[in-house]
């Protein structure tokens, strides 16, 4: 009777894979690529570390001040440190809020037709208008907000309008990132819907989109985060107010950056403090945004 042999029996040993130890110049350019990209990171981060340390130093004062976020500058002396950035901090968050408002809803609808519907001259026409969009300086948003609504329609200069110029600088942000969220999700899900007869809205409303939640409310606050700190919609849309307005749509309201571009010309020592104060705390409102969005994506998450 014969035997059998297999892969491990005494007449045929079995093999193993034998693994050769890298060269020395295969270590030496490891080594060398290691060290090149830890010294861009390290020369990356001196500036960024230098400038939040810059302004935490020279604006922690005003921000531990107890008026300055319940009050605002109005009757205060230039000279005087008294008063608070109450009315600027509330102009910033109102013309951030309006502007998303309308950007986000418009951003990720035009992102689905993108991704589910888009085919064609009108699918590429869109895909370019954003990528010209997104390069648009916030100067020129700005002024195009003046022209088309001020000076022809001869709507009022208010917040709104310096919201409706924001909008056009979040829109290629959402839509982009939208898009690309969108994208990442599995094409075995939609798959899976059809074979189940779902509709096609129906797929995107209650899997598509719920999948790529938490990357885009990530990338709505990172627009959020991009247009707060915006000037120039501010100065040509908008003037400087040193009391609170709470409405939007009428009269002059200050933010933070007009608040910080008005101290400009202030030459008392009060003046840069309150701009230090400003920063400081315009850069703190867009840290609890950033780990708000991180909350919420986190708990928004499909599990796996």
């Amino acid at each position: 009777m014969s035997t059998a042999t297999g892969l491990n029996s005494p007449e045929r040993p079995a093999t193993t894979p034998t693994f050769q130890a890298p060269s020395t110049g295969r270590k030496i350019k490891n080594n060398v690529a290691t060290f090149l990209v830890g010294l861009a990171f390290v020369i990356a981060l001196i500036p960024l570390v230098w400038v939040l340390a810059t302004v935490v130093v020279r604006g922690i004062g005003a921000i531990l001040s107890s008026d300055w976020w319940g009050k605002s500058l109005s009757g205060v002396l230039p000279e005087s440190y008294a008063g608070g950035v109450y009315h600027a901090i509330y102009g910033t968050l109102i013309q951030a809020a309006l502007a998303a408002v309308i950007a986000v809803p418009i951003g990720i609808l035009a992102a689905i037709y993108l991704v589910e519907y888009g085919r064609g001259r009108l699918a590429r026409t869109t895909s370019f208008m954003v990528d010209i969009l997104a390069g648009v300086p916030s100067i020129v948003a700005a002024l195009f907000v003046f022209a088309a609504f001020i000076s022809i329609l001869g709507a009022e200069q208010s917040a709104f309008m310096v919201s409706l110029a924001l909008v056009l600088l979040m829109l290629p942000v959402v839509i982009r990132n939208t898009e690309e969220m969108l994208r990442l999700v599995p094409d075995e899900l939609r798959e899976a819907a059809y074979a189940l007869g779902i509709p096609k809205w129906k797929t995107i409303l209650r899997i598509v989109l719920p999948t790529a939640l938490s990357g885009t409310v990530t990338g709505v606050m990172l627009a959020l985060a991009r247009v707060m700190g915006e000037t120039a919609p501010v100065l040509v849309l908008v003037g400087y107010s040193q009391s609170i307005n709470f409405d939007p749509f009428s009269g002059n309201m200050a933010s933070l950056p007009l608040l910080m571009f008005s101290e400009l010309s202030n030459p008392e020592p009060s003046g840069q403090f309150r701009i230090w104060g400003a920063a400081l705390t315009l850069i703190g409102i867009i840290m609890i945004l950033q780990l708000g969005a991180s909350v919420v994506s986190r708990f928004s998450a499909i599990s796996k």
